[in-house]
């Protein structure tokens, strides 16, 4: 025969059982935001960017120019305005919709010479409305981009910019010097893409 010892259970302490049900709440909480961070990347590079873009042109601060570009000045430079002729020194991060980066300025040790007239349509006309000094982001539409062509990466012919694709540039123009031959990216692409 067995024997059951009997343990006695002490009552919860009071405002345990509230603490319990924030808790879960919280956790509740967490688990959809990891799972809205987790899709995010994905829902952005499935949302065309023409649905994109006129979103976009409606928040504050954000300007589109005839041909489609947008751009939104992060800080106003004091300096000479660049021409398709010059060759502009700047710093810049190139990101697909998702905010994933595809090409910087820093992966090819910092400040990059840019021939202003050289580069992608929508790349070019951005640089020509800055002013040596400015800080501007750029949204470039496919059309002004890479259009149907997918871009591999040079160096290892892995696809980083896939067909149609938006892409956003944080661009800071550092200054302008003369024309240089020989300067420039591969069809456009900033130098090393």
């Amino acid at each position: 025969m067995s024997e059951v010892t009997a343990v006695p259970l002490r009552p919860i302490a009071k405002g345990s059982l509230t603490k319990l049900w924030v808790g879960i709440g919280i956790a509740f909480a967490a688990a959809i935001g990891f799972a809205w961070v987790g899709t995010r990347a994905q829902v952005a590079l499935a949302q065309p960017a023409s649905e994109f873009l006129a979103s976009n042109a409606k928040k504050q601060g954000v300007q589109t120019t005839p041909s489609g570009l947008q751009y939104r000045i992060v800080k106003p430079g004091t300096g000479p305005r660049a021409t398709a002729q010059d060759t502009a020194i700047v710093t810049y991060d190139g990101k697909l919709a998702d905010g994933s980066t595809f090409d910087a300025s820093e992966s090819h040790g910092g400040p990059t010479p840019m021939p202003v007239g050289r580069m992608i349509p929508g790349f070019s006309e951005g640089l020509q409305l800055m002013n040596a000094g400015a800080k501007y982001r750029f949204w470039i539409p496919p059309e002004l981009g890479y259009g149907a062509q997918a871009m591999p990466d040079p160096r290892t012919g892995k696809v980083v910019i896939p067909a149609n694709s938006l892409l956003v540039f944080d661009v800071e123009m550092l200054g302008i010097a003369p024309p240089q031959p020989g300067m420039g990216g591969m069809g456009g692409m900033p130098p090393g893409m």
